[in-house]
Order: C-alpha cells, then sequence, then structure tokens
C-alpha cells in the first residue's frame, strides 16, 4: 500500500539538506492536514506557527539544543496549545461551527452548556494538559502527511518551550508550544540514522485482540 510504504520511508531526519526547500504546496498540504486532524468537542485548542525566518530559527535552535534540523529545513512547524480553556475561547468554537452549518441544533446547544459548565473551571493546568494532547494529534497528522509528500521532517519536544514561547510572542495569545517539525529534505551524507532499518516491535507484541 502506497502510504504505508512512505511510513516505512520516512525517519526522524537527523541532517537535513539547507539547499532544498520544501515547495510552499507541499507545507500547504501538510499544515492542511494537521487542521483537519481531529480534537476533542472540535475546538481544536492549538494553532500552528510557520516559521521561516532565519534569524527566529537561529534562535529556537538554541534553546532546542542546537539541533540543526531546526536551522537547516527551510520551514518548521510550532504546535501551540491553548494554555487554558475559557468560556470565550469555547464559545466562539461553538458558534463557529454554528455559522459554517446554517443552523443552531439543540443538542449542540446543550453541550456547549455542558462543557462551558466544566472546562473553565477544572484549572489551568488541567486544561493546558489537554490541550497539548490535542496538538499531538495534528503534529500526527502533518508527520504522516510530510511522508505522504515524501518530504521529511522529525517531532521535537527537546526544546525550552518557555524560551520558544517568548521568542514567538506565544503568552500574550494565551499559547505554550508543546512540539515542533522541522521540514526539509534529508542531507546526502552525514546523517547516521538514514540507511538504518526501521525498528518496531512486531504485531504480535504491540497489538492485543479483544474478539
Amino acid at each position: 500500500m502506497p502510504l504505508l510504504e512512505k511510513l516505512q520511508w520516512r525517519y526522524a531526519t537527523k541532517k537535513m539538506d539547507p539547499s532544498r526547500p520544501v515547495a510552499a504546496d507541499k507545507v500547504e498540504r501538510i499544515i492542511e492536514a494537521a487542521r483537519l486532524a481531529p480534537t476533542s468537542s472540535g475546538l481544536q485548542p492549538y494553532e500552528i506557527l510557520l516559521v521561516t525566518n532565519a534569524d527566529v530559527k537561529k534562535r529556537i535552535a538554541e534553546v532546542a539544543w542546537n539541533q540543526q534540523q531546526v536551522v537547516d529545513g527551510s520551514h518548521l512547524l510550532v504546535f501551540a496549545a491553548w494554555d487554558d480553556y475559557t468560556a470565550e475561547r469555547i464559545n466562539q468554537m461553538f458558534d463557529y461551527t454554528n455559522e459554517v452549518r446554517g443552523f443552531r441544533n439543540e443538542g449542540w446547544e446543550a453541550y456547549r452548556q455542558q462543557l462551558l459548565a466544566t472546562y473553565p473551571q477544572r484549572g489551568a493546568d488541567v486544561n493546558f494538559s489537554h490541550t497539548a494532547r490535542q496538538a499531538f494529534l495534528g503534529l500526527g497528522a502533518a508527520l504522516i502527511a510530510a511522508a505522504f509528500e515524501e518530504v521529511d521532517s522529525v517531532p521535537m519536544e527537546g526544546f525550552d518551550p518557555a524560551a520558544v514561547d517568548d521568542i514567538l510572542g506565544l503568552h500574550a495569545r494565551g499559547l505554550k508550544s508543546v512540539a515542533m517539525l522541522p521540514l526539509g529534505y534529508r542531507a546526502d551524507a552525514g546523517d547516521w540514522l538514514v540507511d538504518l532499518p526501521k525498528v518496531r516491535r512486531p504485531r504480535a507484541q504491540f497489538v492485543t485482540e479483544v474478539a
């Protein structure tokens, strides 16, 4: 199957070729895959920052253990989750859903009230933990889309989130960075991982069937 073949092809690229930029249409399809990813209650509680500015990428690399893929990839996707669920944010998404669909549904409106009565009261720490998990759904979709486009990538949590937040001005927007995804093309040489077999546990150790 073509998709599985491309997932077999992909790997966490350790060295990217800075002379090979990813075409804009490919980047947009990767972002669109993340935008279409499912999220809890359809709230889509995260955003993506598309970073191409070389100086900004260099500053981010400095707080990301100097991982060169941040600099050498032509595009850097930063997944930033809502720092909290608020009534304003919940209402905005429910109102937007009604606008797009062109009608109001009684059950949907009852569900809105249920979320308004529970989510904001849970506290920012609990809510950020939840929004961050939703962002990782988008990250997974972007990874698969990148493989489908034959664009190399590497998911990253190895960075100082507070520092990245400062660099990108996320605090003022009520966002916190949770993951990054450099996009580019593997270098012809210098990547120790490129020719090694992909290692995954066999199905028998990975899947438990409950019939």
